[in-house]
């Protein structure tokens, strides 16, 4: 019986040792992938003065990467100060350029121009608006030394004095509030130099137009009230439709993010506007301002075409600054198109 049960027992062992599936062979261990780091020389662009040599940079690393460590050494030059290229006479690297993808070898040289001091474009759009704002009130409110002593603190007869600076305040405060919650900007910085040349523009219109139109001898304008209402009508509709395409350009960018999209119509029939214009905002901005100007027109005796210059004039600089920035945006979506059709 012994022998048997042991007989038995080992024919069990047999099938079940036949029935397990046999177990995997170790794989071997994989081989460390080899990283080659990078030398980066940073020369100034003028006096070809070697500033900084990093060694073993990552292969990884972006351009704004390599500024950051070269603001470690160098502490007065903030990233945003920083501009890098790889020719004396080529363009400024992109902060987003990855390092192992430029045309340069382990050991890459780049020249550093300063771009002086730097402020954000947030910053320059709130100067920028606040000043016309505060400006305008300034002549609204007939404040000392703006007219003849016997005018201060007085209130214009005329409602289209105080329509003008309900409109006109009603704008500016829109673009501030537009600045703080609605626009994502692409650049961070623009040079601290401009805001004088950008605030100059803004400021001194605003007080050339404001002095005329809250001027005690201001007339209403020659149709009077339907001129007015038109006008009106033609100035709030523009509004909303710039507050519309500002949110729609606002939704095509991410936070933080850089890449611009080229936008298209949406159900909003404000926006339909961009089968045929590339930068709507500014259309809507330039029938704005033509709004204004028909609003306000002065029809004092022998000083409608004094009077009607600085409405005029605005109009007309806004549209040229406008044009140059839209031909800037036709660019890029240009470009991105090239880009699309090309797979790139």
């Amino acid at each position: 019986m012994d022998a048997l049960a042991l007989e038995a027992k080992g024919a069990k062992s047999e099938s079940a040792g036949a029935s397990a599936p046999p177990k995997p062979r170790p794989k071997p261990p994989q081989k460390a992938k080899r990283i080659v780091y990078f030398e980066v020389e940073i020369l100034d662009i003028k006096t070809r003065e070697k500033l900084l040599l990093l060694d073993k940079v990552e292969p990884t690393s972006t351009i704004l990467d390599i500024k950051s460590l070269f603001h470690k050494s160098n502490a007065q030059w903030y990233p945003a100060r920083q501009s890098l290229c790889l020719d004396p006479k080529g363009k400024p690297l992109r902060d987003e350029d990855i390092l192992q993808e430029l045309p340069v070898g382990t050991t890459a040289t780049f020249y550093f121009r300063d771009l002086g001091a730097q402020i954000a474009w947030g910053t320059v759009f709130l100067i920028e608006c606040i000043g016309p704002l505060v400006i305008y009130l300034l002549f609204y409110f007939r404040l000392p030394l703006i007219y003849a002593p016997k005018y201060e603190f007085t209130a214009s007869r005329h409602l289209v004095v105080h329509i003008a600076c309900v409109c006109h305040s009603f704008h500016y405060g829109k673009r501030i509030l537009e600045t703080l919650f609605v626009h994502r900007f692409s650049h961070g910085t623009m040079p601290f130099r401009n805001i004088f040349k950008n605030c100059s523009y803004y400021w001194c219109s605003a007080a050339w137009m404001a002095y005329y139109i809250n001027h005690p001898l201001y007339t209403p304008p020659y149709y009077g009230e339907s001129q007015v209402k038109a006008a009106l009508g033609i100035f709030l509709f523009c509004q909303l439709g710039s507050f519309s395409i500002h949110m729609a350009l606002r939704n095509l960018k991410l936070s933080g993010c850089k890449t611009k999209k080229i936008p298209y119509p949406t159900k909003n029939p404000f926006t339909w506007i961009f089968a045929l214009v590339s930068c709507p905002n500014y259309t809507y901005e330039l029938g704005s301002w033509l709004g204004f100007t028909l609003m306000t027109q002065y029809d004092g005796l022998g000083q409608r075409k004094a009077s009607q210059l600085p409405e005029g004039v605005q109009t007309v600089s806004h549209t040229a600054n406008n044009v140059y920035i839209i031909l800037r945006h036709c660019k890029s979506y240009l470009t991105k198109t090239e880009g699309q059709n090309t797979g790139e």
